[in-house]
């Protein structure tokens, strides 16, 4: 039997699963991150290559031999005709890596390079079909409709966008507290929520916190969930915040509805990363701005994962070629 790979390469972890043709994941592998962009292509052809060797071992378990004959890489940042050409030399560094417990019968029309808002919509819904509004460290949304078409709103980045996602709140939780504390907007209990949380001396010392211990992007996103925790006490100034995420959010998953689908299309939004698993029910807010005012929209949570909706595309694009 002939199984495909689907790899989801994020910035912050690699999953790889190796499923057959009844939909049936026989192997998983997990590894760090692949997302090139910001690690560079020898760490990220690293991190897919444990996650690919893991997977081919747990299957190996289930069968004789693992024949891959298609493969779907869903990595982050890939949206240019220069990221193709670069997942494409990838591909061909894992096909010529004798290591790997894999026997490869992998034509070049049957491996699918694509970002990972298209496997989070595809692993999300279930099919290829409908929105995906991914919010996490950053945020991107990223719509298909039944003819092919395809729009993405967001995902510029931590300094360019990303609004909505755990970057923007975090950094706005923080700018909120210093404003406080300055006298210049409302009491918030955020100043003592940070202060507390980053064992602080006093809330001025977000300024060594942020400028001099060399915080990245996932730091600081780390700390979105003290503003989520402070909305959901009460906090008016939390909750205003949380708010302005959803608008955004809501704006951008309007303009991917009326730039693709009909407005009183029925269609489903999947809603994935780790900012709508909080507790000031952001995620009902969403809901209610959506439904409001595309209510024959139906909103979930994610039914499967985003390899597994690059294991779906991988036996699609077999499909289509026989």
């Amino acid at each position: 039997m002939s199984y495909v790979l689907g790899i989801d390469g994020g910035g912050s972890k690699t999953v790889c699963i190796v499923m057959d043709d009844r939909h049936k994941i026989i192997g998983r592998g997990q590894a760090g991150a692949a997302n090139y962009q910001s690690i560079g292509k020898a760490a990220a052809l690293k991190s897919i290559e444990a996650a690919i060797y893991q997977a081919a071992n747990e299957a190996l378990k289930l069968t004789n031999s693992v024949t891959i004959t298609s493969l779907c890489l869903g990595l982050a940042g890939v949206a240019r005709a220069e990221d193709i050409k670069i997942v494409k030399d990838i591909v061909k560094e894992l096909k010529n890596n004798q290591s790997l417990p894999i026997i490869w019968d992998l034509q070049p029309s049957n491996i699918v390079i694509c970002n990972d808002a298209l496997i989070a919509l595809v692993g999300g819904i279930g099919h290829a079909v409908g929105i995906v509004v991914a919010v996490g460290t950053g945020s991107i949304v990223f719509g298909r409709n039944s003819q092919g078409e395809t729009k993405r709103v967001g995902g510029w980045g931590y300094i360019l966008g990303d609004e909505g996602s755990a970057y923007q709140i975090a950094v706005a939780g923080m700018q909120a507290a210093l404003k406080a504390y300055d006298g210049r907007e409302k009491h918030t209990r955020l100043v003592e929520d940070f202060t507390q949380h980053l064992s602080l001396a006093s809330i001025e010392d977000l300024i060594e916190v942020i400028y001099r211990r060399g915080w990245g992007v996932k730091e600081i996103a780390a700390l979105a969930p003290i503003v989520d925790l402070a909305a959901a006490s009460g906090d008016e100034v939390a909750n205003h915040l949380i708010d302005d995420a959803v608008q955004e959010l809501a704006k951008a998953t309007s303009t991917v509805i009326e730039g693709s689908f009909n407005s009183d299309s029925n269609f489903e939004i999947v809603t994935t990363g780790s900012v709508w698993r909080g507790k000031c029910k952001m995620q009902e807010r969403f809901n209610k701005s959506i439904v409001k005012k595309y209510p024959h929209v139906n909103i979930i949570f994610p039914r499967y994962e985003p390899a597994y909706g690059a294991g779906l595309l991988a036996l699609q694009r077999l499909i289509e070629k026989q």
